[in-house]
């Protein structure tokens, strides 16, 4: 696709399609490890898997995908269908995150989760990506990158299916992010396994 490497660019330098591509590679590299792993090891990368995939799309849902519907050409239409694909994501991470992550139903879920992340992100990176930087000047790209980070600071660390608009992530992300944060901070406390 042509997309620049932003290895060794100074974070305010990278526009918000670098960024979120520099996301989806290693996205990828993570679903691939949850397979390849097992037992705790397989834990570990699946909730670091969980919380890079929320933070990511609660990001993309309040900055991104607003300004894609605003500013680029079939923006609504292309947003709706990705939207579409987010919340199926998430509601089969959140069946996930209630299963052994050694059990064959996981395995069998999770690989049909990890085809259908791939194809969100190739859909994203083909139609909306694309558009963006067609339709984005660079300071604008580079801001939205700001944005994203600071959208992914604040943001839940566990699926919410059901909010992937700008509004209900407003209305309904910042508890649902410090009960999700409290969650993961009481869980490495205990060391706890589920």
């Amino acid at each position: 696709m042509g997309y620049p490497d932003t290895a060794g660019q100074r974070p305010e330098s990278i526009d918000v399609v670098a960024l979120l591509m520099n996301q989806h590679a290693e996205i990828r590299s993570l679903l691939d490890e949850v397979l390849e792993r097992t037992g705790e090891e397989r834990r570990h990368a699946f909730r670091r898997l969980v919380h890079l995939l929320a933070v990511h799309e609660t990001a993309e849902e309040q900055v991104v995908h607003p300004y894609a519907r605003r500013a680029t050409e079939g923006g609504e239409h292309v947003v709706a269908d990705r939207l579409k694909e987010e919340d199926e994501a998430k509601r089969t991470l959140k069946r996930l995150e209630h299963m052994d992550p050694d059990g064959p139903a996981f395995v069998e879920e999770f690989i049909t989760l990890r085809d259908s992340v791939r194809a969100h992100a190739r859909a994203e990176e083909t139609y909306e990506f694309t558009r963006l930087l067609d339709a984005g000047d660079p300071a604008r790209l580079q801001a939205l990158a700001k944005a994203v980070r600071a959208a992914e600071a604040v943001a839940p660390t566990h699926p919410h299916p059901g909010t992937e608009t700008a509004g209900k992530n407003a209305l309904f992300g910042p508890p649902a992010a410090v009960a999700d944060r409290a969650r993961d901070a009481v869980r490495k406390v205990l060391g706890d396994r589920s």
